[in-house]
């Protein structure tokens, strides 16, 4: 099949010999990819990684894969095939994949990993996003959406409703991951929100946070660009850099409650980290969605000690998310034409690198959500 290999960092290669993935097990289903987000991940992938991806020469801890393998984990498609046992979704259904891989996945790579590992603590509390050895499909787990197509087990993979157009279903993903991070502030309807940071996973949570029906969001960037995309999503705006005392300031957008109920970092620097915390009301929850450098930060601790705040982070998504997103789609909670305004261009695999990751590198804040279509537009 055609597709793009992901080899080394700054090595990714156009193929029109991608090996073809195929239905083995009886949970398998095959999907033709319609359309695959090029996320932050895989930008980092390309540039310092691998990551996610086993380095050359090593295996998958999931499925025991080596590279080369095509990334992508943004995913819709349609069904073309299904093992034996699969009863939630059939041919011809339009579907997207919840990408993550964790131990119980181990048992779909019977022929490539050893089935005598032991299921991690995270996995046996029911929390696999969190798994001691997490991966992805499109991410070293096995082939993903920036080839034709892939296979995966059913339990990943949930079948979208008519009206959903599948460029914006493949947003679903960048949704979930903003949605978990709402869940886990265990957000209300009614409460306030700052997100701090425009780019697609602080728009992502713009729509996420309008799927649990919030009251007031503010998002909190510096960019121009990226505070218009906020606008047009319906939050309020607030840039930084035209503060003296920004943190005051944005506290004093809410007097009644001396802060807001929830925060999300969505930059991942120093400044964004005190500003969760420092920014909300007593009792409020700073979830940290950024992922960050593997440098020490610092921090305050009676920051949160004074006012019983609490700070979080988020790590991924579950199946549930993505449920709970589609229902949102379908609830009209989250409007398929708000969410398209973060679509901001569609690639073929073969100018992937160019048009697609170079674009994104070089001109980041004018581009939010760029779609790889593997089998052209569908």
């Amino acid at each position: 099949m055609k597709g793009l290999l992901y080899y080394k960092s700054g090595d990714l290669r156009y193929s029109e010999e991608v090996p073809e993935p195929i239905v083995v097990n009886d949970n398998d289903v095959k999907i033709k990819i319609a359309y695959c987000g090029i996320c932050g991940t895989d930008l980092h992938e390309y540039l310092e990684g691998p990551i996610f991806f086993p380095k050359p020469g090593a295996m998958d801890k999931i499925s025991g894969f080596k590279l080369p393998l095509c990334p992508g984990h943004e995913m819709s498609g349609v069904v073309t095939e299904v093992g034996s046992k699969v009863t939630n979704v059939k041919p011809g259904d339009h579907v997207v994949v919840e990408a993550s891989s964790h131990c119980s996945d181990r048992a779909r790579y019977k022929e490539t990993v050893s089935q005598d590992i032991p299921f991690c603590s995270a996995c046996k509390a029911g929390k696999p996003n969190i798994c001691k050895d997490l991966n992805f499909l499109g991410l070293g787990t096995g082939s993903g959406g920036f080839g034709q197509f892939v296979v995966y087990g059913a339990d990943h993979v949930l079948k979208l409703p008519d009206f959903m157009p599948l460029d914006v279903s493949a947003l679903c993903e960048p949704i979930s991951v903003a949605w978990h991070a709402v869940e886990l502030a265990k957000f209300k309807p009614g409460q306030t929100a700052l997100v701090l940071g425009g780019g697609p996973i602080g728009l992502a949570a713009i729509l996420a946070l309008k799927g649990h029906k919030a009251g007031r969001i503010v998002v909190s960037e510096p960019a121009l660009i990226r505070r218009q995309f906020a606008q047009k999503l319906g939050a309020e705006v607030f840039n930084p850099l035209d503060h003296k005392d920004a943190i005051s300031d944005l506290k004093n957008l809410l007097p009644e409650t001396e802060g807001f109920d929830a925060s999300f970092d969505c930059s991942g620097v120093p400044v964004t980290f005190q500003t969760s915390i420092e920014a909300l009301g007593p009792g409020g929850i700073a979830v940290n969605v950024a992922i960050w450098a593997d440098k020490p930060i610092q921090y305050i601790p009676m920051d949160l000690t004074y006012q019983e705040k609490f700070a979080t982070g988020s790590m991924g998504y579950v199946v549930k998310d993505f449920a709970e997103v589609i229902h949102a789609f379908e609830e009209g909670l989250i409007p398929v034409e708000s969410a398209r305004v973060l679509i901001t261009g569609k690639v073929t695999p073969k100018e992937t690198v160019q048009k697609g990751f170079k674009e994104l590198i070089d001109h980041k804040e004018a581009n939010v959500k760029i779609l790889v279509t593997p089998n052209g537009e569908i």
